[in-house]
């Protein structure tokens, strides 16, 4: 296991499957259950990729870990200089995981693994292999509430996510068409790195309390 003095900061980007140690808990954590964060021109930034050259700073990757990271000013320690990082930090990590996301709903889209549309939608419940349903946060609740009847038809009703962490408008761009309220994600890689990307900003925004994961009535809004 590595010691707090050598491990707090590295000297680069980490090889996939590495580990690191995070300054707010103290524990040492596979780095995919990690965000890094590196100094930028503009100050502290999140390398969601792990790719930024310079030293890295590693933190849990949930809201209440980077929150706790900026009230306890362990930013301007870890790299001992005159860094103040404040709750915007934690908005720009938010956002960039929402994009990232939403990046890869894109392009599973562009591989024709996502059906957009109620009726679609609805379709795929009934015949198709589907691993996620997805509702825009402001859908009407009586669509809502007759796909969820059809999804819980299904045999394997409990390996389904339910996600409703994405407006219609954020939906209406990663799709590129207009209105998009439901849609169901069908297997693939592309969905696979979606539903990856998708569970990793869940865990940013629930505070590691656990992924919804494979709870159908449950979803992150």
């Amino acid at each position: 296991m590595l010691s707090t003095a050598q491990s707090e900061l590295d000297t680069g980007p980490r090889r996939p499957g590495a580990e690191r140690f995070c300054v707010v808990t103290g524990q040492v954590k596979p780095t995919d259950e990690m965000i890094r964060f590196v100094v930028g021109p503009d100050g502290v930034v999140p390398d969601l990729k792990q790719k930024l050259p310079g030293r890295g700073l590693w933190i849990t990757a949930t809201r209440a870990a980077l929150s706790e990271a900026i009230a306890r000013k362990l930013f301007a320690r870890g790299f001992k200089r005159d860094i103040r990082a404040g709750n915007e930090l934690v908005e720009l990590t938010d956002q960039l995981l929402t994009r990232a996301a939403l990046d890869a709903l894109a392009i599973a889209a562009k591989t024709g693994t996502v059906a957009a549309g109620f009726g679609k939608t609805e379709d795929a419940l009934a015949r198709k292999p589907v691993v996620a349903l997805i509702e825009a946060k402001d859908a009407a609740a009586g669509g809502t509430a007759k796909l969820k009847a059809a999804l819980r038809r299904r045999p394997d009703a409990d390996e389904i996510l339910v996600i409703a962490a994405f407006s219609s408008a954020q939906l209406d761009l990663a799709l590129g068409r207009s209105n998009v309220v439901h849609a169901a994600l069908l297997a693939g890689s592309a969905s696979s790195m979606f539903v990856t990307r998708y569970r990793r900003l869940e865990r940013f925004r629930t505070d590691d309390r656990g992924p919804a994961g494979n709870r159908p009535a449950k979803s992150v809004a």
